[in-house]
């Protein structure tokens, strides 16, 4: 036997009669009282103009079936789920408080005096159900666009890690937000232990140091594109790389050169990826460093990039200004470091050792008297002459 009596059978018909009038003055509020309704497309505001019906039969059935078995998320079916990309929560929460408003008001004037206590009991339970519903759809929504954008930046960083920056890269990382002509560089590191957030982590760290930032697992690899509003080419990667350490795991954090926005940035992500492939090599390593500063040990380890960057930008405008400095170099190294044995070696001053070490020092950007800076002068001689094949 139904559970519904005859006098609210009655209080259904009447409200039924009266359901477009109360959507017709809820649309009517809603443009009078929120301006961002009126800035909506025509598609988008009928879309509200639905679900604020489908609110009112909602709670005209709810009713009806004196029964909890009409569930108030229903009443979001009613327009496509891409209204909660489109329309905020904090507009989905006017359009429920202004329905719930325009809806009492209604009642109070369209039904007579016996229905008004009790339907006003009814739409205050239903309006907490519906906020609870609001609530759900957003939370799944949400969850449901995260996962699909972590996707999107694995692709775009698998893309990255490739050095395929392809057009359809630039496409994905364009619905992501991503601004795609900003400098941009990449930081490779280790996965932290122990946590299956990894990638959260690292993004709500850069979201606090306002960095705009996608991020992806890569093997064992943590692996960022990293971009800001202040940043530009000139702009020290190491100094932005370094307020994002502490999300990375054991290990060197091995940041990429600055580059003329996402498409050019495989170069950068092929230099950092190579230098944590590297940077074990050098016992001293920093705990955050540059690719660039790893390139002896990328070189060694057989980084095309890094031999031809030594071999073209330190060792060749080295032989270019002659072979003095190449063959006080030589000598230097040879005799461990020691003004004194070099002179001696080639016959010469001490302070002409002195000046062509200090010469050395600026044409190649790194000092012989400085160990770090020998090693990579000594790898880079090497490399030198490979390159320019055995003497005849």
């Amino acid at each position: 036997m139904s559970s519904r009596t005859p006098d609210r059978d009655s209080i259904v018909v009447r409200l039924r009669g009266v359901a477009g009038q109360m959507t017709t003055a809820v649309t009517r509020a809603l443009e009078h009282h929120h301006p961002w309704f009126s800035d909506l497309s025509a598609d988008e505001r009928s879309w509200i103009t639905l679900v604020a019906g489908a609110g009112i039969n909602g709670f005209i059935n709810w009713f009806a079936a004196n029964s909890p078995s009409v569930h108030p998320t229903r009443i979001f079916d009613a327009a496509p789920r891409m209204m909660a990309r489109r329309i905020s929560l904090k507009q989905t929460v006017d359009l429920v408080r202004t329905t719930v408003d325009v809806v009492r008001e209604q009642l109070a004037v369209l039904l007579p005096p016996d229905d008004r206590s009790v339907l006003a009991a009814a739409v205050t339970q239903y309006s907490a159900e519906v906020a609870f519903a609001t609530a759900e759809v957003y939370a799944k929504e949400a969850e449901s666009r995260g996962a699909w954008d972590e996707h999107i930046e694995a692709i775009v960083i698998d893309a990255l890690m490739r050095a395929d920056p392809g057009r359809t890269m630039l496409s994905r990382a364009s619905t992501l937000g991503w601004p795609v002509s900003a400098p941009t560089f990449v930081v490779v590191g280790p996965e932290p232990e122990g946590t299956g957030y990894a990638v959260a982590a690292l993004r709500s760290l850069a979201r606090r140091r306002n960095l705009t930032l996608m991020a992806a697992l890569h093997g064992h690899l943590l692996v960022a594109a990293v971009s800001a509003a202040d940043l530009t080419l000139d702009s020290d990667p190491l100094v932005t790389a370094s307020a994002l350490e502490p999300r990375f795991g054991a290990g060197t954090v091995v940041v990429g050169p600055m580059c003329a926005g996402l498409a050019a940035a495989s170069h950068s992500a092929v230099a950092a990826h190579s230098g944590a492939a590297a940077a074990h090599a050098w016992p001293g390593c920093p705990r955050v460093v540059s690719s660039q500063e790893l390139l002896p040990e990328r070189a060694l380890a057989g980084n095309g990039a890094a031999v031809s960057c030594l071999v073209d930008e330190v060792y060749r405008p080295l032989v270019a200004v002659g072979a003095d400095l190449l063959e006080t170099l030589v000598a230097f190294l040879a005799t461990g470091g020691s003004i004194e044995a070099t002179a001696r070696a080639l016959y010469i001053h001490p302070n002409t050792v002195r000046y062509r070490i200090k010469r050395i020092a600026e044409v190649t950007g790194y000092s012989p008297a400085d160990p770090r800076d020998a090693f990579a002068l000594q790898v880079t001689v090497a490399l030198g002459r490979l390159a320019d094949g055995p003497e005849l």
